[in-house]
């Protein structure tokens, strides 16, 4: 039995790209127990994530993708921390707009497992939001970490640069809906959902085509 549990932040900040500015708030996800944790997407405030970590251990920082508002605070966490950033090689061009003098410390690659308190994290490759968007799959807990990748109501932005809408739709379908329905998806902004609640809208976003 998992003795791990899902703790969450909320960070504000600014997500920029392709010349672009939106004020946006993001989730941090933590995953772990009493004694150690992995931090999902170290957005915006370090200072926040780590008041949230309170001196766990934090076996890893690991980033869904790198659009600079989920890893903006990855460095700092790290430094601050010790722990490693993990991120998929995909995404690297993403990485270093944000963050060009530090490389992160690990690679990510799909069905990779990131264990923490006990509890197996496994590593989906689903690009499309980005082109090293993962996300991370713990069967125990029955729950999706899913990034920027599903959303409540939809699949993530595919209309700025490194995206691509085919791609994303291919991602949701062949690796996200296949998971078991009750399971539930911690986003990466805004609420969570399930598996069950968004496969039935599949064909609605393909007609939508965004």
């Amino acid at each position: 039995m998992s003795g791990a549990r899902v703790d969450h932040t909320l960070t504000s900040g600014v997500f920029t790209l392709d010349g672009g500015s939106w004020e946006v708030e993001n989730n941090v996800w933590l995953i772990g127990d009493d004694d150690e944790v992995v931090v999902v997407d170290a957005a915006h405030d370090a200072d926040a994530i780590l008041a949230a970590v309170d001196g766990r251990r934090v076996v890893a920082v690991v980033c869904t993708h790198a659009h600079n508002d989920h890893v903006n605070a990855a460095v700092e966490v790290a430094g601050a921390t010790g722990a490693p950033i993990l991120l998929h090689p995909d995404d690297r061009v993403l990485w270093d707009m944000t963050h060009p003098d530090r490389a992160p410390d690990g690679a990510l690659s799909d069905g990779q497992s990131v264990k923490v308190a006990e509890t197996e994290l496994t590593v989906l490759h689903t690009p499309g939001h980005a082109p090293g968007a993962v996300c991370l799959y713990a069967p125990e807990l029955g729950v999706l970490f899913s990034g920027d990748t599903l959303f409540q109501g939809g699949p993530g932005a595919t209309g700025r640069s490194y995206s691509d809408f085919p791609t994303i739709i291919e991602s949701i379908r062949d690796r996200l809906l296949a998971l078991p329905p009750e399971t539930e998806v911690h986003t990466g902004h805004g609420g969570s959902t399930t598996i069950g609640a968004e496969a039935p809208h599949l064909q609605d976003w393909i007609d939508r085509g965004h």
